[in-house]
């Protein structure tokens, strides 16, 4: 289980290992898992597709929602380790998630308390050099060219829920956009969801507060791979 937790400076990272997800927590999201259609696909030496192109469009991402919101909560303070974050105003969270050799998709889930925040899902095309999961805080514009905007997708080319797939971002390493950033009511509800490893790279979870001026967020979240 991918838990961490940090409230340090700009630029603070910490790290955990990221496992497989346990029997306990398989019967609590099955509910949501059983709704996904995971396929076995061929790979070649660097994790990706046989035969596909190195920045293949990424398969979209599933999403749901449950109601359990204080059950979650719960379960996150009794858990080992920290996977409580406080998000301060104008600060964005980046939680980096290896792929991992002998997993085929990752999985999460994250809840607020009192108020909502933005949520994105991206996929960095490098090879990871281990399977440490860390935790990055940075200011709104240290993330604003990262931001996805109706502006910036005219088209729509996705929803707020599967995002627009396959949108290259151009600061840094080679990254597709999985999950645009749209704020999510994830104070009264968990969210969760998944996605298909299109290769071995990094995922990269944002928790965007970057539009409150005034409150901090506080985050409980969990990440996962699965075979």
């Amino acid at each position: 289980v991918g838990n961490l937790g940090t409230s340090g400076e700009n630029g603070e990272e910490h790290e955990t290992s990221l496992v497989e997800i346990g029997e306990t927590t398989q019967t609590i999201i099955e509910r949501g898992l059983d709704e996904l259609k995971l396929e076995e696909k061929p790979l070649d030496d660097n994790g990706g597709p046989e035969g596909g192109e190195e920045y293949a469009e990424p398969e979209e991402a599933s999403m749901w929602t449950r109601k359990e919101i204080n059950e979650f909560k719960d379960t996150i303070r009794k858990e080992e380790g920290e996977a409580i974050i406080k998000i301060g105003h104008g600060e964005t969270v980046t939680v980096r998630v290896p792929t991992h050799i002998d997993g085929r998709s990752l999985y999460w889930e994250f809840a607020t308390d009192s108020y909502d925040i933005g949520f994105g899902l991206f996929f960095e095309w490098v090879d990871p050099e281990d399977t440490q999961v860390t935790v990055h805080i940075s200011d709104s514009e240290e993330e604003e060219e990262e931001y996805v905007t109706d502006e910036e997708n005219p088209d729509n080319d996705g929803d707020a829920e599967s995002g627009g797939r396959g949108l290259l971002v151009d600061n840094g390493p080679p990254t597709s956009c999985i999950i645009p950033i749209y704020r999510r009511d994830c104070h009264e509800e968990v969210y969760a969801g998944s996605h298909t490893y299109p290769r071995q790279g990094i995922y990269q979870l944002k928790f965007d507060n970057s539009y409150s001026l005034w409150r901090s967020k506080t985050l409980y979240y969990r990440v996962y791979y699965t075979r």
